[in-house]
């Protein structure tokens, strides 16, 4: 069973950390959890880049639709009894608390210190550590997240290195693209990651050159895993 995290505004407001989150979540390496309040954070950070209503509410409808159970209710009354340096914050450690989630993934790490989390066996984590540690979990599935994005952004075509390069700099990016495309950002940009981008970067190059192999006719290995759509 994928185990439960929630994601603060602040890691859901760039357009591609937050694409690669929630295609982690869907391909079942965690039980992403966020609450409408966490949502309107990420709404009125997008608004001053993305004026028009209507496009910032249906990227809203696409996440909730996106990870199946991610909205969480019902947290409210346990805010009054937590502490944490920003007040502003309870709900987000109360979300946590209600979901039974055992990180919160947030580029805050000071407004969520151990010394306050502890108690409630739940741990802050940046993007940074926490993509590496899925790459660890399993480094085919985050990789052909990353692929999946770039596939999927075609109005401008992106390739995976722009992938890579948009996540070291995750506010370069003006307008929100899809999460992921469904029937199928309080805010600040998130930290660059270098540390799991260059684990990307070195599996790329492994793949392409094993993918090399394969055509040459010299070598039956197989690609990378694809994370389900």
């Amino acid at each position: 069973m994928a185990f439960v995290v929630v994601y603060d505004a602040c890691v859901l407001y760039p357009n591609t950390l937050r694409d690669l989150l929630i295609r982690v979540a869907r391909a079942g390496m965690v039980q992403a959890k966020w609450t409408e309040q966490i949502l309107d954070e990420v709404d009125r950070a997008l608004a001053g880049k993305v004026p028009d209503e209507a496009k910032r509410r249906r990227l809203r409808e696409l996440m909730n639709l996106a990870v199946r159970d991610c909205l969480v209710s019902g947290h409210e009354p346990l805010m009054e009894g937590l502490k944490l340096p920003d007040p502003d914050d309870r709900h987000v450690l109360a979300t946590a608390i209600r979901a039974g989630a055992q990180v919160i993934v947030t580029s805050n790490l000071k407004d969520f210190p151990a010394s306050c989390l502890d108690q409630w066996n739940v741990e802050a984590k940046s993007p940074d550590d926490f993509v590496l540690d899925l790459i660890g979990l399993d480094e085919r599935v985050v990789y052909s997240c990353a692929q999946e994005i770039a596939a999927a952004r075609r109005n401008p075509p992106v390739t995976f290195e722009d992938v890579l390069t948009q996540l070291e700099r995750p506010d370069s990016s003006s307008q929100p693209q899809p999460c992921v495309q469904v029937p199928r950002q309080r805010c600040e940009a998130s930290a660059p990651l270098p540390g799991w981008h260059r684990s990307l970067e070195s599996h790329h190059a492994h793949v392409s050159e094993d993918r090399l192999t394969v055509v040459m006719g010299q070598s039956s290995h197989p690609g990378p895993r694809s994370a389900h759509e």
